[in-house]
């Protein structure tokens, strides 16, 4: 299967994924052209996936199905989506021209987002982003700690494909939690050789996001020592508090 990052949007990225027959998912498409200039290119739609409702992730929606009309579309229960075709959800499975995904549910940057994992690959929308996550628009932290571990799980080959490309401010921030932990420093040269090429940091792999992505270790003693010296109260804390003072960090973070 051959897999491209499209850029689209400031620093969005729209995933297409063309299996053997040529045919292509389109993840997310925030606006139509880049598809369209895609397709002038080869590319053959199969199907639209959608991870969640906001105007950057489903903009370009409507006009691909003018162009493409009855090209089904795949998105959670959420009206606020009203381009779909298919409402899936945890458990459900996406099966057409040859793909089968798998959806899970993974509330917390929205209350109905959804990540689709299949053939090797983790669409992710704006849950778990390379060496970050999400805000918590609508989501609690609980939430939002639950979805990460649930993809966490996955088998560490997986190749995450969020959203935007974020990694290298995302690894500023990791760098402030873990100065100590070397896969990241060695992440964090990687992620400027490829930025300094015009590169996509994107996909990265889920083995990469666990040694490196403090959102995903929470767990890790320089990660609770470094909240307890930055956060008061953070000492002794729950999982879930340890979590949402992670994010609070995050969102007050300048490199």
């Amino acid at each position: 299967m051959r897999l491209e990052a499209v850029p689209a949007l400031a620093d969005n990225y729209i995933w297409t994924l063309a299996g053997p027959g040529g045919r292509a998912l389109v993840v997310d498409p925030g606006e139509a052209a880049p598809v369209l200039a895609a397709a002038a290119r080869g590319l053959e739609p199969a199907a639209i996936l959608l991870t969640h409702h906001h105007h950057d992730h489903v903009g370009g929606v409507p006009e691909l199905l003018h162009r493409w009309p009855g090209l089904p579309v795949y998105a959670p229960h959420d009206d606020r989506i009203s381009t779909a075709t298919h409402r899936v959800g945890q458990g459900d499975r996406v099966e057409c021209e040859g793909f089968a995904f798998e959806v899970i549910a993974v509330p917390g940057h929205t209350v109905s987002h959804i990540a689709f994992h299949g053939h090797g690959h983790l669409f992710c929308g704006d849950t778990l982003f390379s060496l970050g996550c999400g805000r918590l628009f609508e989501g609690t932290p609980a939430q939002m700690l639950d979805s990460l571990e649930r993809l966490a799980a996955l088998p560490g080959a997986t190749r995450v494909c969020c959203g935007h490309e974020y990694t290298r401010d995302n690894a500023a921030f990791a760098r402030a939690v873990e100065p100590g932990n070397q896969a990241l420093e060695r992440r964090s040269q990687d992620i400027q050789a490829m930025r300094d090429r015009g590169q996509p940091t994107l996909p990265s792999t889920l083995a990469e996001e666990l040694a490196c992505n403090p959102f995903l270790r929470i767990d890790a003693a320089a990660v609770r020592t470094a909240l307890a010296g930055r956060v008061a109260g953070t000492a002794g804390a729950d999982r879930v508090a340890l979590f949402a003072a992670l994010r609070r960090w995050k969102d007050e973070f300048r490199a």
